[in-house]
């Protein structure tokens, strides 16, 4: 090989290094934002097309039910098409559903909902094999990081443009402009896999198991535990404690994410731009939860750090209630607490388990019952609050889903090292 052709394979190598996180970074921006995107303008889809706040708090539900529900829907197509495709598909029907979801009809908008939802699990489910199949071991964890921190990033983005976009162009311009993210990241995605063939890290493509997002990250450890035989996952007591305490994580995270804005708004009396503005500090604050997690697993039992964040989960529900006017204080710990909270349920399921297939299976167990639970927030907060014209009790009930995950997943966790 001439000098010339070493220096340019060593060029295109170190641009790999980062092409791939870029990329993941790009797309991860449209796995969380279309969620929250309604949000900061509900007020205003109510009004224009007679939603009632139960229907309205589906808009939030239906992506977690999809989470829940479609995983197996997700492994087939990724078993069917390359990972490749499986991650161009997911943007396209992400963006398939921004549009659907934009035209002012309830029916489109349900149905947009739900096409979001089922591109999201897509996407959900093949990154983490991506990212295991195209990083060196030692850059897993690296990239993987990024991969979360840019799900929040995405929420923040939409939870503050939302409303300013809607108060000049409306809100079905408002919510389908995010689309855009989803062509940027398909640019993106094409420009990452063409070169592919002369750069990826020589592997062994798996098969995808019939599993959730969360368990393939689990997964991508390159040093095998020994297999041996466990119990069923629905056979251990422990598997239902942390069922539960990721139900209530997920209950509460979901519930605030759809009512913050107009909760601020009727509280605080802040416009609809400023109420989408201020949820974002709840989203962008689970960076530090997430990363601060594994700082601390280094030196606590984890059943102390399940303690400690929903110590500060519980600042969001009794903030709002006797002190609104420190919105900004509440959302600092609570958004904080969000992000450890998905992280330290998970960090004690990668200490528990025995093998590869018991890590997938106990994974998917907890993650689809814990999902199922948390669809039901929205709903739950926004029926609760139809009937009863205020917050108190939408913000009881994401108080007793937080004691919940404190109280359940402590007990859970108390043998775990």
């Amino acid at each position: 090989m001439t000098a010339r052709g070493a220096t340019g394979r060593t060029a295109r190598l170190r641009d790999a290094a980062w092409l791939l996180p870029a990329a993941v970074v790009l797309i991860a921006l449209n796995f969380r934002g279309p969620i929250v995107a309604t949000a900061p303008v509900i007020g205003d889809v109510r009004a224009d097309l007679g939603l009632t706040a139960g229907i309205a708090g589906l808009l939030t539900t239906i992506p977690v039910l999809c989470f829940a529900l479609a995983t197996p829907l997700a492994s087939w197509v990724i078993a069917k098409a390359d990972p490749e495709r499986a991650v161009s598909l997911s943007l396209v029907v992400v963006l398939v559903g921004t549009v659907v979801r934009s035209l002012p009809s309830s029916a489109a908008l349900l149905v947009g909902t739900a096409v979001i939802g089922i591109g999201i699990t897509i996407g959900n489910v093949v990154i983490p094999v991506v990212i295991r199949r195209d990083t060196a071991p030692e850059r897993v964890g690296l990239v993987t990081g990024v991969y979360t921190s840019a799900l929040n990033v995405g929420s923040m983005i939409t939870s503050l443009g939302t409303a300013p976009i809607a108060a000049v162009w409306g809100w079905p311009v408002a919510i389908a402009v995010w689309g855009v993210l989803a062509v940027l990241a398909g640019i993106g995605w094409t420009f990452t896999v063409g070169p592919r063939a002369a750069w990826r890290r020589p592997s062994v493509v798996e098969p995808v198991p019939e599993t959730g997002p969360i368990d393939l990250v689990l997964d991508t450890d390159h040093e095998r535990k020994a297999t041996a035989p466990t119990p069923a996952p629905a056979r251990r007591w422990i598997t239902w404690g942390l069922t539960l305490a990721f139900g209530g994580q997920a209950f509460s995270y979901y519930a605030l994410t759809a009512w913050i804005p107009t909760l601020l708004h009727d509280e605080i009396g802040f416009s609809k731009e400023s109420s989408g503005a201020s949820s974002s500090v709840f989203q962008i604050l689970a960076v530090i939860g997430a990363l601060g997690v594994p700082v601390l697993a280094a030196r606590w039992r984890p059943r102390a750090i399940i303690a400690l964040v929903a110590f500060f989960w519980l600042a969001m529900p009794l903030g709002l209630l006797f002190a609104p006017q420190l919105w900004l204080l509440w959302s600092v710990l609570g958004g904080a607490a969000q992000g450890g909270g998905i992280t330290i349920v998970f960090t004690v399921i990668v200490r528990i388990v025995s093998s590869d297939a018991d890590a997938r299976r106990m994974s998917a167990f907890v993650q689809g019952g814990g999902y199922l639970i948390g669809s039901a927030g929205p709903l739950v907060a926004g029926t609760l609050h139809g009937a009863t014209g205020d917050w108190t009790a939408p913000l009881l009930v994401v108080l007793v889903a937080v004691l919940v995950l404190g109280v359940v997943g402590s007990i859970a966790a108390r043998r775990v090292d």
